[in-house]
């Protein structure tokens, strides 16, 4: 640690390596592929009926409670204590799971995992406090990637244990315990940063600003963009902007989040912004629902008592399958600002009809390749959400408008899981949740597909209008202020 202090131009080293590290052992998790079969066993005894409407929604309520709370948390601690937060919970989690038995007991599991997803914000948030602007690309790419060779590396072993080596669903959890706890000692290596984004941001000369591009790691894409939509404005420049109009709070935390909200009003004045954000929360609550009831269903279609499961290996292809994807997005070269709303209701209509297979097929081999398209083809849209939305933004900016989408999706999660999951909701079976699940990807495929019509016909109708317009002389100032206004407008 005295090493990272007295060498700045390697500051950025160790506590990326230690960051990584922590990645690497909270996603090497064995016996999440396995979960629904390891709860339906003698020794759990739970029905899918239980663990469908009585546990699993607990995880989406929790979440959604804690998400807000621990952002402004995250924030105000530096970080340091969030990441560690985590790893406690990590290794509560997977206590209970070992140990705990009924339902009572597994809904405590799921809360208290609400709090792991919650606190993972401040695992990709830690390193624009820790390292400077010029790392942010490559650091924030280690991160993202480690994450997912250690899920796909849980998944394989997982596989592979308990097909080959006949390994019981309890020892992979014994196995994941042992890799939390990992991460857990190592999160408390980490240096503690000095500032944060907003509650301790250092002077305006020092704020943190993203080069152009800085996020699409995140999910794997890198494609350069033309001029941006707004310029970059910092949580610590915007203080002094806001300041020449309004009084400025005494009490910091108000002053912040009076800042937050100004940096969100004028973010999703952008209309670009606001329709990838909208199809990033509307898809993303849908997501989260699958991944939450996928082995459910797969449970039911093939029960793991009577059949050989491959619930790992379909999550490695899955999870390899959304990485290549997301890889492929960099080769891709697309004016996104006029065919992008259009990508997203094709892809849309694809999850819809995967979703559907799902429901209608009787083959659990079926069910495995919707749930491969389904998931590869999220992965391959939400990289480049991501992308679109951060491109043009600060740290600070893409911190707040990524928490809030994410908050947005877990409300309407929760919406959709009241409704259709819970027993005091429809209390549907799995296999008509799924129907819903399909109907309501259909339903984002013909809101985007509507928009990307408007947009394709709009920007046609400028352009014919601009045509005749360069062609006029400069006594026909009507054409030119019509088509300036329709340029404006788009």
């Amino acid at each position: 640690m005295g090493c990272f202090q007295t060498s700045p131009s390697n500051s950025w080293v160790y506590p990326t390596v230690i960051l990584c590290l922590f990645g690497f052992f909270s996603m090497m998790r064995p016996s999440e592929p396995f979960l629904i079969p390891y709860l339906s066993e003698p020794s759990k005894n739970l029905t899918n009926t239980q663990i469908t409407n009585e546990v699993l929604p607990v995880w989406t309520y929790s979440y959604l409670v804690l998400l807000l709370p621990v952002f402004i948390l995250t924030d105000y601690a530096r970080y340091k204590p969030v990441i560690i937060l985590q790893g406690v919970s990590f290794v509560a989690t997977w206590l209970l799971l070992l140990f705990g038995q009924g339902v009572k007991a597994m809904q405590v599991v799921e809360f208290v995992f609400g709090m792991v997803s919650a606190t993972e914000v401040a695992y990709y948030a830690y390193i624009y406090s820790m390292v400077s602007p010029e790392h942010y690309q490559k650091v924030s790419g280690y991160c993202r990637s480690v994450t997912l060779v250690a899920y796909t590396a849980a998944s394989v072993l997982a596989q592979l244990l308990v097909s080959l080596a006949h390994v019981s669903y309890f020892y992979l959890n014994v196995i994941s315990l042992t890799s939390v706890s990992m991460a857990l000692l190592v999160s408390l290596f980490l240096p503690m940063p000095k500032k944060s984004m907003f509650f301790h941001a250092k002077p305006n000369k020092e704020a943190l600003e993203k080069p152009p591009g800085q996020d699409a790691d995140l999910q794997g894409a890198q494609e350069g963009r033309k001029a941006p939509l707004q310029e970059p404005v910092t949580a610590a420049g915007y203080q002094e902007s806001s300041q020449q109009g309004h009084p400025k709070p005494r009490n910091a935390v108000l002053r912040n989040l009076m800042q937050w909200f100004q940096d969100l009003k004028e973010c999703y004045s952008s209309k670009r912004l606001f329709y990838w954000s909208l199809w990033w929360a509307l898809a993303t609550a849908g997501f989260n629902q699958i991944l939450n009831y996928v082995q459910v269903l797969w449970d039911d279609k093939a029960p793991s008592q009577d059949s050989s499961i491959y619930n790992g290996a379909v999550e490695a292809i899955a999870t390899f399958g959304g990485a290549m994807a997301a890889l492929a997005v960099s080769y891709v070269d697309i004016n996104w600002d006029l065919l992008g709303e259009l990508a997203l209701a094709i892809f849309s209509v694809v999850n819809a009809g995967a979703l559907f297979l799902m429901h209608y097929t009787l083959s659990i081999w079926l069910c495995y390749a919707g749930y491969l398209v389904f998931k590869s083809s999220y992965m391959l849209l939400i990289t480049i959400a991501v992308f679109q939305i951060a491109i043009n933004l600060s740290v600070e900016r893409y911190a707040l408008v990524f928490g809030i989408n994410t908050f947005l999706a877990l409300v309407i999660q929760t919406i959709m899981t009241v409704i259709v999951v819970d027993q005091r909701g429809l209390n549907l079976p799995v296999r008509i949740q799924f129907l819903v699940y399909g109907s309501y990807f259909a339903v984002i495929a013909g809101i985007f597909l509507m928009r990307s019509v408007y947009v394709l016909y709009t920007a046609r109708w400028q352009k014919e209008a601009q045509s005749p317009a360069t062609a006029q002389s400069p006594t026909e100032p009507h054409s030119r202020e019509s088509s300036h206004t329709l340029s404006t407008k788009l």
